[in-house]
Parts: C-alpha cells; structure tokens; sequence
C-alpha cells in the first residue's frame, strides 16, 4: 500500500462525523470577555481574528496544515444545550445577558484558511475568523487546541514520510496518548503521508485503511510459539504479519514461514519490534531469502522517529509502524499557533487594523491578509508573500502580480460550512495536496536537522494603514 485512498464500503463512506457539543471545549475567559463586550456595546462590532504561528516550533523546516475538517465539525456543533447553560448559571461564570446570547449562539461568520495539506512558514494566516468579536472570540481556544496539535502531528508525520522514502507507514499510537488524541492523531498523521491506522474508531469516522493482526501476549497465551503461528494463520490467513522476536528472531521466522506454508500459502510479512532493526532487518531479509520466502515482507515497529526512520533506509525494511512519537508531534507536541484580532470595525463604523505592541518576540502584524506562495521558473517555491489589504480583490491583484499561488481557501460562508473541505473525501485530498505542496519546497526543507524555516515571509500593506498604540 503506497497511498491512502478512503473507504469503498458505500455504508462507511455515507457515514457522517457527529459530536456531542463542542461549546465548552474552551477557556473561561472567551466567555468573560463576551460578557464585557456585551456590557461595554462593542460584541457587535465587526471584527477579523487570525490563527498563526510567530515562528516554526522547535526550528523545524515547515509546517503543515491539519485540523481543518475537525475544525468545521466542532465549529458546527458549537452550540450551548440546556445543561450547559444551566452550569454556566449555576456556577457563575457569566451573568444572565450572556446566557440569553449564548442560548441562541451559532457561529454566522466567514472563514477563509490555507487548505488541509499545505505546508506553511511563519507568520502564514492559516486561519482567517470574519465575524462579529460577540461571535468570532468564544472559538479561539477550540480553534487553537484543535489546530495546535493537529499540525504538530501532521508536520511529524511529514517528516517520517520523507525519511521513510516511499516506505508506507502506518499509525501505530492509540495506546500512548488520549483516546480522543489518538484518533484526531490518526487522520493528522494521513494528512503528513501515513497510509493507515491501527486505531478502530479513526477507521470508521475517517476511512482510514484499519492494519492489525497481533502482539506478543497472543505468542505467551499458547503452550508453544508453533501453536500460537499456526492459530494466526487459521483465523488470518497465510498472508497475515506475524511479530517473531517474542523468543528467538531466527526460529520465530522459520516457524512463521513454515506456519503459513503449511496452510497453503506464503506468509505475508514479519514484525520486527526489538533490538537492533538495522541489523536485524538484514539478518532476517537474508533468512526469508534462503527460505524461499521472497515475497514475504518485513515490518518494523519499536519507538520509531524520523531519525530512526531514516536509519533504517539502507536496510531490506518495507514499511514503519510508529506510536510514540508521532502522537507526540516527535518532540515537537504543538505547533505554537496563536489567534489574535487584527482588524475591527472602529466607533465610526470604518474597519481599523490592530495589533498588539510587545517586547521578547510577541508582537503581531494587523490588518486582513492574503497570502500566496511565489514559485521560481522551475517550480520550487521561493517566498512566502502575505499582504495585508481590507479588500479581497485588492488582495488578490496584489498576489496575482506577483506571480503568486494563492493558498487560501473559503470553508464558512456566513455560517454556512463548505462541505467539501471535511469528510474521507476532503481528507484524502487533504494528503494529496500535501504531498504536492512539499514537492515545491526547496531541498532544505526536506532535511530532518532542526534548521531555518525552508522559505522566508514577506509581509507587504497595500492599505497604508497600520495599527497605532492607543
């Protein structure tokens, strides 16, 4: 399997995601500051929030977009129920003005984003929140959580699929995060290259192509290694993978050989899941080989990392199962996105951009932004150009004289979500797309060193408006 593709199950594939509400998933203070904004008379005021990342975590190269169709799921069930308004009563976080607001609460806004997939840099306005501050502030801390480890992920997953060269790999990491992590990890690991899960739940909500077969407490359960083969090959078939380093390597992969030959079949594939893979993996290639068992194919596991992934690049490996630290975001957990307002409308009625002014790095660019990517006359992207303009069509022009490839997308329209930007079918484009946005970066970015971002970001005003201390 070299590709992900979703399900053809016709049943699965009319399957829609459904959540429980997701208004609550947030931090007390969105709701505070409703409640001044409603006291003061400025929830109403038009305003433009941006979810961006300052720089890349931890020097990585790039980062990579993912989260966007969890995001219009939890955004879409964003709403308050009865016992959630009768909690936020109850415990007095906000007075009874806001409640009667956040009874009726459904996001009416617009946002525009850089499409699942894309690479981005810093700086990039992944997330463009159109609305009024009443609407558009209370989805900061959803928008962030989703978004801060979904491209964490995504990004590990990238670099994995780089290191691993065409190798497929698969998400081997339920067992060591959250069990809702684990599945938001499983359709960000697709998105960074992954072919598969090993995660059920992920399977069915997203399509992912399911892989299992057994562990080593299946091996200790029977009376001998001989007994437990011979069972997994009854109930799976010769094909199956069956992991042979409980005991010994060399006799677990002449008892698997001989287990599936003596139903008739070759075995599919080993599991190689300790000591030295490297040398491991030739060692067992060579055996299977004198077997006769060519067609037989060697899977390796074992807190995998992009490193090690690359390691093992010389050796007769053909696919990775990797846990730990792709649900981890291998070192790197969050991609540092934050959410900030940079335009609103002014007591005038006039849209003013707005910043925060600050020292140790934490300062932000105001205003609306449109961004593109600027290729080179052999394709490989050059810069990252962001151009902050209140006008989309000016905007636009600005990019399109530039010779720049827009990269954003519109996902809500005035509440209305656009649909083809979630479900299997979005996610699958979603890999796509990422696999030919990585393909324009240049060969630095490809590196698995900690390193400068792979592109630059310009940054250009064509309003003339800039944000003032005030």
């Amino acid at each position: 399997m070299n590709s992900y593709a979703p399900s053809a199950d016709p049943t699965a594939a009319s399957l829609n995601v459904s959540m429980a509400s997701t208004s609550l998933l947030t931090d007390m203070y969105e709701l505070t500051m409703l409640q001044g904004a409603l006291a003061s008379g400025a929830a109403s005021r038009r305003s433009v929030f941006e979810l961006f990342g300052r720089r890349l975590p931890g020097s990585r190269r790039f980062g990579v977009v993912a989260g966007t169709g969890r995001l219009l799921d939890a955004i879409e069930a964003f709403t308050f129920t009865p016992a959630q308004i009768d909690f936020l009563h109850r415990t007095g976080v906000v007075n009874d003005e806001t409640l009667d607001f956040l009874r009726d609460y459904r996001f009416t806004g617009t946002i525009r984003g850089y499409a699942e997939g894309e690479c981005y840099f810093a700086g990039s306005p992944l997330l463009t929140v159109e609305g009024t501050f009443a609407e558009a502030c209370i989805l900061e801390t959803l928008a962030l959580s989703i978004y801060n480890y979904d491209c964490a992920v995504a990004a590990a997953a990238s670099r994995m699929t780089i290191a691993a060269h065409g190798r497929p790999c698969v998400d081997f990491g339920a067992r060591r995060a959250h069990e809702q992590a684990a599945v938001a990890a499983a359709r960000a690991s697709v998105v960074g290259g992954f072919v598969g899960t090993s995660n059920l739940e992920a399977g069915l909500l997203y399509g992912i192509p399911t892989v299992g077969t057994s562990a080593h407490s299946f091996t200790l359960l029977h009376d001998t290694e001989e007994e437990a083969f011979a069972a997994q090959v009854a109930s799976l078939g010769p094909s199956t993978t069956i992991l042979v380093d409980t005991y010994d390597i060399a006799t677990g992969v002449e008892r698997a050989v001989k287990a599936a030959r003596a139903a008739g079949g070759e075995l599919g594939a080993v599991r190689l899941d300790s000591g030295d893979l490297v040398a491991e993996a030739f060692k067992v290639r060579a055996q299977l080989d004198a077997l006769g068992a060519t067609s037989t194919r060697i899977t390796v596991t074992n807190d995998l990392d992009e490193h090690a992934i690359a390691a093992l690049g010389a050796a007769p490996v053909d696919s990775y199962g990797v846990g730990t630290k792709l649900v981890t975001g291998s070192g790197r957990p969050t991609a540092e996105l934050v959410y900030k307002l940079v335009e609103r409308e002014g007591a005038d009625g006039t849209m003013e951009e707005v910043a925060k002014f600050s020292s140790g790095g934490k300062s932000t660019v105001g205003g609306r932004k449109w961004a593109g990517r600027i290729l080179t006359s052999e394709g490989t992207a050059a810069e990252e150009l962001v151009v902050s303009s209140s006008s989309q069509d000016e905007g636009m022009s600005a990019l399109s004289q530039a010779g720049a490839r827009p990269l954003q997308v519109l996902l809500v329209d005035e509440g209305r979500i656009i649909e083809e930007h979630r479900g299997k079918e979005a996610l699958s484009a979603a890999a796509e797309r990422h696999r030919a946005s990585r393909a324009e970066l240049p060969y630095d970015a490809w590196r698995l060193s900690d390193g400068e971002s792979a592109l630059p970001t310009r940054h250009i005003d064509i309003d003339g408006r800039s944000a003032t201390r005030r």
